[in-house]
């Protein structure tokens, strides 16, 4: 029972590992057509941070994708309202920002279901992208993400905006670093999970990023934008829901 136990353990939380860049697949790194970028944000959406967002997009004629969280968007309807009126695309990244190994299976689930309906409910449109907070997934997660018709996702580069040292230029080293075409960069609209004040960092950074996006030749957009070919020959979320459900029987 022990042994049975143990390998239960393991099962689950197995898909963490994919955290890692090395063991991360192309798919699950949003890798995806060779002439675009996917410009991604996670943890809002913010009253006070995620607007200046928005007017900077928009000042760049740029539509990128918002991971939101349930709890936030719940508090605040009229901006995720706002973000998709402004052509944004808006996708799942929990309820809360608690780490989905430390939720129960039933629990998970039921958070990410409420999620997803409080986004179609707002935006009218049901969302097709989940990222685990932290970029952990888990067993369940990507069963849920299977019966939920979401497609699991997290990034090819990011900027490490997160911490009180960063700023704009050391946020745009970061993304240059590993950034290419087909890739997908995190940034954060929102300092939730994050030190105070931290996503002045990315603001500052979003205007230089898709300048060298642009100068490398490069389009910038939403993941539904890079879909063809971050899906084109790869498994969708709701195929690796299966082998997960599959191992565990």
């Amino acid at each position: 029972m022990i042994r049975g136990l143990a390998a239960a353990a393991v099962a689950h939380a197995a898909p963490a590992a994919l955290f890692l860049p090395q063991l991360r697949p192309p798919r699950l790194a949003g890798r995806g057509d060779s002439g675009h970028v996917a410009l991604t944000f996670d943890d809002g959406p913010n009253p006070e941070s995620t607007p200046q967002f928005l007017r900077a997009l928009e000042k760049l004629d740029v539509r990128a994708t918002f991971f939101v969280l349930g709890r936030e968007l719940a508090a605040a309807p009229e901006l995720g309202r706002e973000i998709a009126a402004a052509g944004h695309e808006i996708a799942v990244h929990g309820w809360d920002h608690r780490c989905f190994l430390r939720r129960s299976p039933k629990a998970l689930h039921e958070e990410l279901t409420h999620t997803v309906d409080l986004i179609e409910l707002v935006t009218g449109t049901r969302p097709q992208w989940l990222r685990a907070p932290y970029g952990v997934f888990s067993a369940s997660a990507l069963v849920s993400a299977r019966m939920l018709g979401l497609q699991p996702v997290l990034w090819s580069t990011w900027g490490f905006d997160w911490t009180s040292r960063a700023t704009p230029r050391s946020v745009v080293r970061t993304v240059c670093r590993r950034l290419t075409g087909g890739g997908t960069i995190l940034l954060h609209d929102s300092d939730i999970a994050a030190a105070p004040g931290a996503w002045r960092s990315a603001l500052g950074a979003v205007p230089v990023l898709v300048a060298e996006c642009r100068e490398r030749g490069l389009a910038v957009g939403p993941l539904c934008e890079h879909a063809s070919g971050l899906l084109r020959g790869l498994e969708s979320g709701m195929e690796i829901g299966r082998r997960v459900e599959s191992a565990g029987r």
